[in-house]
């Protein structure tokens, strides 16, 4: 009997977020940020994934592209995707196309949980930074 590990959702979210902001010293990008991390799963519920993955290359704000990058990264780590398939590079929308619906649904429902994660931890690891945008 295999048990699902929490962890194994939380543990790469948590991750790249202190990575993120660990590398930026920048206050404004600090905000996009965490804006942006607590956005991902209203955006994600209401337009998509395959939105979402062609937002990331029209996002301008350097640190709202840095959390959909850190996003995609941590999902097709989780992901079982088929044929080699990535979602994290430019062919990221490619992949999410070319998906069977049951493998885009399935990958839309781990992409839901993983975006809750990423919108509580923004809360605990940008605890310090207020406002946004």
């Amino acid at each position: 009997m295999m048990t699902f590990d929490p962890r194994t959702i939380t543990t790469p979210v948590y991750e790249a977020l202190s990575e993120l902001r660990k590398q930026t010293q920048d206050d404004t990008r600090l905000k996009q940020q965490k804006s942006q991390a607590v956005e991902l799963y209203t955006y994600l519920s209401t337009w998509g994934m395959m939105r979402l993955k062609a937002e990331e290359q029209a996002l301008n704000q350097e640190g709202k592209r840095e959390v959909v990058r850190k996003y995609f990264d941590c999902l097709q780590n989780l992901a079982s995707l088929p044929n080699g398939n990535t979602l994290a590079d430019v062919q990221g929308l490619n992949t999410l196309k070319n998906l069977n619906t049951d493998e885009y649904l399935g990958l839309t429902g781990l992409g839901l949980a993983l975006a809750r994660e990423f919108s509580f931890w923004a809360t605990a690891v940008y605890h310090d930074v207020s406002g946004g945008d």
